[in-house]
């Protein structure tokens, strides 16, 4: 499966187009509506999020609720559209006297991405490096997402910090607690937590200031078997990172012990094997989170994500106009004072998608029953792998 995206952030729409599903799926944009809402919440959001109200239109590759193999179109309006359209039109004329984004802002692609088109208006970088293209990455993604629960794949999220203050939950509670992260302001499990990150929150906005924070997601219900260790880009591991990295303001990924595994000793480190009879062959600990040479292994997959503090601030660091060389400050936009949340949300579609490419790899079929046979046939290979006594 693949899929290309399009539009800019103050465009008419944003624009996904998703190849390779198979026939016979059933799919309703409500189901897309749903990840998409989750993904405008969150304390210390902008005025943005106030303005757009995110729906998908479905517009090919569906007849009555279910895929025909054909490519699948999703579409999302921008409702602000309606307050740019003279400085965003497509066509025409660059109306006289608009007024170019010219102080580029610490910490986004606006110098790399003039510097790298030759352009004077550093808006033509904002408008497509802006995170708001992550609403149709959402709902792109979150079409695989469904695919992958059909098959008892589900996928949970929370907030592990956010600047200096940390969650007290662990990886293992958080299928437990989903609903009471749903119902949590910042996707917090340690209410005591919570309170803490919001007077953060509070006094980063007062400051002109944002945060960032830690994001982790625990996925369960996974078949050993996904990815590979034949080739590099075949590691499933490599591909989620890849895949996390993406989204705007991630600057670091980790599976399972991650970084602290660089302090241990392999022999602390590494999960053992055991096998007991009745029950087979089991894993008593996790540390590798879900992946081992690449390749899932039948644990739950967890891996956390770092956001650096978005770089949109009310009081601005230092800049220079790109124009005049005139030493300036950055400039400001309607932004976020935080939106870990929001990148949970982000990141538990992108990495759906990379888990359902790699799962239809596995699974292959042009039609849905043809893809259900392929894992009922492996799923029972692979018990009966695990449990060499019977």
């Amino acid at each position: 499966m693949r899929y290309l995206t399009g539009g800019e952030s103050h465009g008419p729409c944003l624009t996904g187009i998703i190849e390779g599903l198979p026939a016979g799926f059933e799919l309703k944009s409500d189901d897309l509506d749903r990840h998409l809402e989750r993904r405008q919440r969150g304390y210390g959001r902008g005025a943005r999020m106030a303005i757009e109200k995110d729906r998908v239109e479905i517009l090919s590759g569906l007849r009555f609720n279910r895929t025909i193999g054909s490519p699948l179109t999703l579409q999302i309006r921008n409702r602000d559209w309606e307050n740019w359209q003279t400085l965003m039109a497509p066509e025409g004329s660059e109306p006289p006297g608009s007024v170019q984004l010219s102080r580029p802002r610490p910490g986004h692609a606006d110098l790399a991405g003039g510097l790298k088109y030759n352009y004077d208006d550093l808006r033509l970088v904002l408008e497509r490096s802006s995170a708001r293209e992550t609403a149709i990455r959402v709902a792109v993604s979150s079409v695989g997402r469904l695919l992958l629960e059909k098959f008892g794949v589900r996928i949970y999220s929370h907030v592990v910090s956010i600047g200096p203050v940390e969650s007290a939950a662990g990886s293992s509670e958080v299928p437990g607690l989903a609903a009471q992260i749903e119902s949590s302001a910042l996707r917090c499990a340690d209410g005591g937590a919570e309170e803490k990150m919001i007077l953060e929150i509070e006094k980063a906005r007062d400051q002109g200031d944002t945060l960032g924070g830690v994001l982790e997601l625990v996925v369960t219900g996974l078949p050993p078997g996904l990815g590979s260790h034949v080739h590099w880009d075949r590691r499933l591991d490599g591909r989620l990172a890849g895949a996390v990295m993406s989204i705007q303001g991630i600057k670091g990924v980790e599976i399972g012990s991650g970084f602290a595994a660089a302090a241990a000793r392999g022999s602390a480190l590494h999960d053992p094997i055991t096998i007991e009879e009745g029950s087979g062959i089991s894993r008593p600990s996790n540390r590798a989170g879900g992946l081992e040479g690449g390749i899932t292994n039948g644990q739950p997959l967890v891996f956390r994500a770092a956001m650096k503090p978005i770089p949109t601030l009310a009081k601005p660091l230092p800049s220079v106009d790109w124009k005049t060389g005139e030493k300036v400050s950055g400039a400001t936009e309607r932004s976020d004072v935080c939106a870990v949340p929001s990148a949970a949300v982000v990141a538990e579609a992108v990495a759906a998608w990379e888990l359902a490419v790699a799962f239809r790899e596995k699974f292959a079929g042009d039609y849905l029953e043809e893809v259900e046979a392929a894992y009922r046939f492996y799923t029972e290979q692979v018990e009966r792998r695990l449990k060499p006594n019977h």
